[in-house]
């Protein structure tokens, strides 16, 4: 069939659930045996979020192509299954950016350039090529923001220009909107919901289905008000209340019938032998877990957990494979010393030092790996995270004191970590793994495989000898000319390994990377001490 399009707009206010919501619809298409294609749209005005605080924007989602994206991307890819690619990101920075570079290359032949036709022209034409070069049989459209936020007009009106282009019979619209609780009254209040839908239909968007933001479930007569002061039927109005776990949601929707609702407004007869068992199945084995494993994740950006979204999912899956809940403790690093750290991490199973940069909290990070690393406590480092432990080590095990990485010190004698050729290693690599009595080799159980990377500053390979000969191994490299370190791990430890990767960013669930399912199996047998 032709491509199928489905555009999911917020309403009210922002941080609804929106990047959720569209990745369970897109979960249940996936699980009906369709194929499923993404596209996050973002109003601001920064040309991707890699310079953004992860205060800001939660973490910075790198594709396997090497694209900087949304924190959403990665529910995409962890709901669909699906590989997500720089196709799959756009922001209005990026727009201006490509239209303003084209203006001073006198592409438009001295035209006037405007936002209509040449920015909603750009926005619809890189739909366009994202439907030319995947072919999906649904193309889901998430716009960032809030319906009627000066930022993302551009978007609503290229997606209107788009659905009178395309057809409106092959483009369906979705806006999310939020109950509000009044608790000194106790009401539901539905006025911002009505004015919300309203705006959009006065931006030249009529939603088809409307998605309903609530902490529960909402009785039938709220519903109903709603489809009367909106004018749509009650039965395309749905609720995605407040669940135990985000991938609850998909089963919920479906349950609702929204995609009963979905292929009827596109003409599309279902397909008899289409369902979601497999999901039900593997969410029915999350709702029966009750054991739970604890780790201590060690960071910067503790108060935004958004900042480590597809680190703690990665960490809830490895957990799934275990039949555990993962229960998370957030450490800051800058709060940690020699005489608290006993206390601080007595009732953890593995301690993680996920990735970062700049140097705020790193001497605290430095403290966490020697406390696990004499301890005996499992312990997984990612990125910066392999390179504190990696740099703990050479302090304390190997006397270089001043020992650090070039990012911190440029002036340092031991400068274990240091800035290669200039460049942001960024994207899919693959690790080639150099010893088969390894660790490593036992958990990824192959000489080569892909992780995705984003940093720029590596180990310095003149060191190599020095470590080994103190029982520091190196266990993979990249599988490239320059020979990067990939993979560290101390073999007479329980569990101590880091990655110079990020391995959260291809975990999906049934499919978490192997160094999670080796940490949170040796935090298992750590706990039973």
């Amino acid at each position: 069939m032709n491509t199928k399009v489905i555009v999911i707009f917020g309403g009210v206010y922002s941080s609804l659930g929106k990047g959720i919501i569209s990745s369970s619809i897109g979960r249940i298409l996936t699980e009906m045996k369709y194929k499923v294609s993404m596209l996050k749209c973002d109003p601001y005005l920064n040309v991707d979020p890699g310079t953004l605080s992860p205060y800001q924007h939660g973490e910075v989602f790198v594709t396997y192509d090497g694209a900087e994206t949304d924190l959403d991307l990665g529910n995409y890819e962890r709901f669909t299954g699906k590989k997500m690619s720089r196709m799959s990101t756009l922001t209005s920075g990026r727009v201006y950016s490509d239209i303003i570079s084209k203006e001073r290359a006198g592409g438009f032949e001295g035209k006037t350039v405007q936002v209509i036709p040449h920015v909603t022209d750009y926005i619809k034409n890189r739909i366009y090529k994202l439907i030319q070069k995947e072919h999906p049989d649904f193309l889901l459209i998430e716009i960032g923001g809030t319906v009627g936020d000066i930022e993302s007009i551009p978007f609503v009106e290229s997606i209107s220009q788009f659905t009178s282009e395309y057809g409106a019979n092959n483009v369906m619209s979705i806006l999310c909107a939020p109950l509000i609780y009044i608790p000194t009254s106790e009401e539901i209040k539905t006025k911002p919901t009505q004015h919300s839908f309203k705006e959009l239909c006065s931006l030249g968007i009529n939603p088809s289905l409307l998605i309903l933001r609530y902490i529960s479930q909402v009785d039938q007569a709220i519903i109903d008000k709603i489809a009367l002061n909106c004018h749509i039927s009650n039965k395309n109005i749905f609720v995605s209340p407040n669940l135990p776990s985000t991938y609850f949601l998909p089963v919920e929707l479906y349950n609702q019938g929204i995609h009963t609702a979905i292929l009827k407004y596109f003409g599309i007869r279902k397909n008899p032998k289409a369902n979601i068992d497999h999901w039900v199945e593997y969410t029915n084995n999350i709702k029966a877990i009750n054991d739970e494993i604890k780790i201590a994740i060690v960071g910067k950006y503790i108060e935004l957990h958004d900042s480590y979204a597809s680190l703690v999912e990665s960490l809830k899956l490895a957990g799934y494979e275990y039949k555990r809940n993962v229960k998370i403790g957030w450490i800051y690093s800058d709060d940690l010393t020699e005489e608290n750290m006993p206390e601080k991490f007595k009732e953890y199973h593995g301690i993680l030092i996920p990735g970062g940069f700049g140097n705020r909290g790193f001497e605290g990070k430095i403290l966490a790996a020697k406390y696990a690393r004499e301890n005996n406590v499992p312990y997984m480092g990612i990125c910066l995270g392999m390179q504190v432990a990696t740099i703990e080590f050479a302090r304390n095990v190997l006397g270089w004191k001043d020992a650090t990485s070039e990012e911190f010190n440029p002036k340092a004698t031991h400068k274990i970590f240091h800035y290669i050729d200039g460049r942001m290693r960024l994207g899919e690599q693959t690790c080639h793994v150099v010893d088969k009595k390894s660790k490593t080799y036992s958990l990824y159980k192959n000489e080569f495989f892909p992780e995705r990377h984003r940093h720029r500053y590596e180990f310095n390979n003149k060191y190599i000898e020095d470590f080994e000969k103190a029982g520091y191994s190196f266990t993979s490299f990249s599988n490239d000319s320059e020979q990067t370190v990939e993979i560290i791990e101390i073999k007479n430890h329980p569990f101590f390994m880091g990655g110079q990767f990020h391995p959260e960013l291809g975990s999906v669930p049934g499919a978490v990377d192997p160094m999670f399912i080796g940490f949170i199996g040796a935090a298992i047998d750590h706990s039973k001490k």
